[in-house]
């Protein structure tokens, strides 16, 4: 498999206005979440609304504030529970928000792909 990143913004959903800055996220299938820095989403005013434990792939166990926002990457838009990322650690793009633009991912051409959304 392999690695790419795509640039996303964060959107606070109560006060839309308040766009951060983009950052290029590493896109992963393997994790729940995506992982913003808190600085970038305090940045669009969004505050943490929540506290949950991750297990990492080594086995690590973290706990992290996580909150709302509206995300934008590569032209798709979702609304999603994001994770307030650390100092040190990893910037991820998660599979919630990936099934939330409705796309696959392009391992190959290392980008993400439009797919017709199922109704039933």
């Amino acid at each position: 498999m392999s690695m790419f990143r795509v640039s996303v913004t964060a959107r606070n959903p109560a006060r839309r206005e308040l766009v951060s800055q983009p950052v290029s996220l590493l896109v992963d299938t393997g994790a729940e979440l995506s992982w913003l820095p808190a600085g970038m989403l305090r940045e669009a005013g969004i505050e943490p609304e929540g506290m949950r434990v991750f297990t990492l792939a080594s086995g690590q166990r973290l706990e992290r504030r996580t909150g709302y926002a509206i995300l934008h990457a590569e032209g798709f838009t979702t609304i999603d529970e994001v994770t307030f990322a650390g100092d040190g650690d990893i910037n991820l793009l998660g599979v919630r928000t990936i099934e939330g633009f409705g796309v696959l991912v392009d391992n190959i051409g290392h980008r993400l792909v439009a797919m017709p959304t199922r109704g039933t």
